[in-house]
């Protein structure tokens, strides 16, 4: 691993323990302000960064055939997954939202503040455009359809309670609306529409949304610290593994098979989107679960535990590309 991706994580760590002080010593009061700060990125920080991204997006120079290659097999784990804990919690045991939650757990790598230098540093400019252009359509694609099956849940659990007596096209109706009015999905359809415009944005507006955009990386990373001393990781070490045995050995697993052998890519694209399934879990997964009350901890733990495998596993699946190459 290079020194640069070394320190990128070493960075991570130590803005995670800061974070983690900071909640042990409820230098932000009692009340949960773990929460208050994921609302701040999920209203504000988020979607300032995702309509920037989405409104300046080139569609035309995309790589479309590698961004297909990869998002297939995400796609299937993510659904995979989530059928197979909303299955297993037909019970109720766990929130209705704990499916889409393990389901991001296991699929939204850390593209950001992990990925692009560990892309620069290994692939070089030819490769990291590659893993920005996956980049661009990762949190569009991931939350978007992971934030249509929360609210489909959530929905069937109101009618289910008998709090919603309201016809099935009109539950369904409902559901569409809370997901397209939503601060994830709304600024990604507003930032689609604005580039099919092909209007430019002014130059006051990118300067605002640039400098909200570059708060959600380290108050992501504080957050991960500061739930950590709120929530602990206390009954939640378990599924956290899982998931992050899933992040960082089937995904990248499956995208590797899928792609080189069902799409054909070899050389460089191959090793940027096998490296890109690789990366540990993301924080929008935190972000994720406080958005919806569920798994908070395991969440946490996920990122945490993956971030820390991911300096032996990504030597692993490097040595794997190198003996296909």
């Amino acid at each position: 691993m290079s020194t640069l991706v070394f320190l990128k994580l070493l960075a991570i760590f130590v803005v995670v323990a800061l974070g983690w002080v900071v909640g042990k010593a409820r230098w932000l009061g009692e009340n949960d302000p773990a929460r208050v700060l994921a609302n701040a990125a999920y209203y504000i920080f988020v979607p300032a960064l995702l309509f920037r991204t989405t409104a300046r997006i080139d569609l035309a120079a995309m790589p479309w055939g590698t961004v297909v290659a990869f998002f297939v097999p995400v796609l299937a784990l993510l659904v995979g997954v989530y059928a197979w804990e909303r299955r297993a919690n037909r019970g109720g045991a766990l929130p209705t939202a704990a499916p889409s939650v393990r389901a991001i757990s296991a699929t939204f790598g850390n593209s950001v503040q992990v990925g692009i230098p560990f892309a620069a540093a290994l692939f070089g400019e030819a490769g990291l455009a590659i893993h920005v252009a996956l980049v661009s359509l990762h949190a569009l694609t991931l939350l978007t359809v992971l934030t249509a099956l929360v609210e489909l849940d959530l929905a069937r659990e109101r009618r289910t309670l008998g709090h919603s007596n309201a016809h099935l096209l009109t539950t369904l109706g409902r559901t569409m609306r809370n997901t397209i009015i939503h601060p994830v999905v709304l600024p990604v359809l507003a930032g689609l529409a604005w580039n099919f415009a092909g209007v430019p944005l002014p130059a006051i507006a990118d300067e605002i949304l640039a400098t909200l955009a570059q708060a959600v990386v380290p108050l992501c990373l504080v957050l991960i610290g500061m739930s950590l001393a709120y929530y602990g990781i206390q009954g939640a070490a378990r599924g956290a593994v899982i998931v992050t045995a899933l992040k960082l050995l089937v995904l990248p697993a499956m995208v590797l098979a899928v792609a080189r052998l069902g799409f054909g890519l070899a050389g460089l694209p191959l090793a940027v989107v096998v490296m890109m399934a690789a990366l540990p879990v993301g924080s929008n997964a935190l972000i994720f679960s406080q958005r919806y009350a569920a798994l908070e901890a395991e969440a946490t733990a996920a990122i945490v535990f993956s971030t820390v495998a991911f300096v032996l596993t990504a030597s692993f699946w490097l040595a794997v590309l190198a003996w296909l190459a």
